[in-house]
């Protein structure tokens, strides 16, 4: 993460990735997700769509892109922002390869996509060192249950504090 920042004094409109995110090339976890050629397609043509809205982040499945909340890049945590991109960009790297992101056959915990992205952002996590309890806090959302909370968390291995067995 030392290599990565969040450049909090982007305006709202299209930017590159590197723009938003300096440094994010250099990331283990980055590269790891994306074959070469598919990498430097994304770096080249994938945007961040940053918009006025109060938002976080989530993928536009019509050009691939990145769109996030300009608040949330200016005042969100550092790591969080930048788990968050991971997520998204692991939602551009399926869509890439043709996957149904929203499969409405599976609740939000439950899609294999969402899966997958809080996955990748859970292992960066723990490799930045968080706590399971970062981490739980880090996988709450508002539009899920706490039940829901509780059944991600186990099935990325993260101890929730709701649970009994944290």
């Amino acid at each position: 993460m030392a290599d990565v920042r969040v450049n909090r004094k982007v305006k709202p409109g299209k930017h590159s990735i590197l723009d938003v995110f300096p440094g994010l090339d250099r990331s283990e976890a980055f590269r790891s997700l994306f074959a070469d050629g598919l990498r430097e397609k994304v770096l080249r043509d994938c945007k961040i769509d940053v918009v006025p809205e109060d938002m976080y982040m989530y993928i536009d499945d019509g050009p691939g892109n990145v769109v996030a909340g300009l608040g949330y890049l200016k005042k969100g945590e550092e790591r969080i922002l930048y788990l968050d991109i991971l997520h998204e960009l692991t939602h551009v790297r399926q869509w890439h390869e043709g996957q149904e992101l929203w499969d409405r056959r599976y609740s939000y915990v439950d899609r294999p996509t969402e899966v997958e992205a809080y996955d990748v952002a859970v292992k960066e996590a723990r490799r930045l060192g968080m706590t399971d309890r970062e981490i739980a806090d880090y996988l709450r959302v508002e539009w899920t249950s706490r039940e829901e909370h509780e059944r991600l968390c186990r099935r990325l291995g993260v101890k929730s504090p709701e649970s009994r067995a944290y």
